[in-house]
């Protein structure tokens, strides 16, 4: 999202809005003509397998805020809502939700480093977060086949969760109060097994890695769905005091990945809008010009005056002068 200040674009509205969108970076106006090939280099996914865990924990006499004051009493409950906590001023806080698998493989080794620790190498999350495998692919290799691994996986759990409850409360007056409480879970260790596909370790110049991710969320709800037996208000301070059932929703993927070049169709590259300086006229480029021997055939200069041709046509010969109209396709009729 980009705001240029000196046309004024600053509203109330950009102000007091929560939320936003995000500024779509690429563009295409819809000519097969700036249609182009790219190599990549990525990761390809060989195999994969998604496993969905849940778990409860129980969380007695929460102490949530603010408090309601004397001789208040709750007469209704609107919404009860969970997420997980999370500092982002310390990783490493024991109160952040966090979800830690340990795996443990049959028919497949992590390589190591000699002295005992797996090879982890970096992941499309830019942090070491894959392991390398071998695998003897010999047998499976003669028939053209992957080579199956098998696993166990323990996935523990531990961290806090910020519960907010919307609550109609009784006092001098009826008002609505949203209470807060930072909850602790108690800690919970889950089981599954899986089963991956590896490809050959021989025939290719890198060796396969597993990626293993998981997510979690949480949904909660009152220990008896009862607002007398489940909340306590003490009388004079107003102090509350609540009974929880809280559901752990966990997602885990596991991935077998080997990095490939691919091809890929490509509109060109991104060209971002900049938010206007008063003072600067020129600024330097983030990104290397590309100077292949076709971008070097014409004058960079020329491309907002003319099309670059496309490597794409329905013809061998396809002529820069045919009419446009004549190389559009109809998307309602069949190809």
């Amino acid at each position: 999202m980009t705001i240029d200040k000196r046309r004024g674009d600053i509203s109330p509205a950009d102000i007091t809005d929560r939320c936003c969108e995000g500024n779509v970076i690429c563009e295409w106006d819809g000519s097969l003509r700036n249609v182009r090939t790219e190599p990549v280099f990525v990761q390809k996914v060989y195999d994969a397998v998604l496993v969905n865990l849940q778990a409860l924990s129980n969380a007695n006499n929460i102490r949530f805020t603010p408090s309601l004051g004397p001789n208040a009493r709750i007469v209704r409950i609107e919404d009860i809502r969970c997420r997980k906590f999370f500092n982002p001023d310390n990783i490493h806080d024991p109160r952040n939700l966090v979800v830690d698998p340990d795996t443990d493989l049959s028919g497949a080794r992590f390589v190591k480093d000699g002295k005992g620790k797996p090879v982890e190498v970096v992941g499309p999350d830019g942090l070491r977060s894959e392991k390398l495998l071998f695998v003897d692919t010999t047998e499976c290799d003669e028939e053209g086949k992957g080579t199956p691994v098998f696993g166990t996986q323990i996935v523990r759990i531990s961290g806090n969760v910020i519960v907010e409850i919307d609550a109609v409360v009784q006092s001098s007056k009826r008002r609505r109060v949203t209470l807060t409480a930072n909850v602790p879970i108690s800690p919970v260790e889950l089981t599954n097994f899986f089963e991956l596909c590896v490809p050959s370790v021989f025939d290719s110049a890198f060796l396969p890695r597993l990626a293993e991710f998981c997510n979690i969320s949480c949904e909660t709800r009152l220990a008896t769905n009862n607002i007398s037996r489940d909340i306590h208000i003490d009388p004079e301070t107003g102090e509350v005091k609540i009974n929880l059932i809280i559901a752990l929703c966990i997602a885990c993927e596991k991935k077998i990945v080997v990095p490939v070049q691919l091809c890929v169709l490509s509109t060109g590259f991104p060209e971002l809008s900049p938010i206007i300086s008063p003072i600067c006229s020129t600024f330097p480029t983030l990104f290397p010009r590309q100077n292949d021997e076709e971008s070097n055939r014409r004058n960079p200069c020329d491309d907002n005056k003319r099309r670059h041709r496309s490597r794409l046509s329905l013809e061998e010969d396809f002529s820069e002068d045919n009419e446009i109209e004549n190389f559009e396709f109809d998307y309602d009729e069949e190809i």
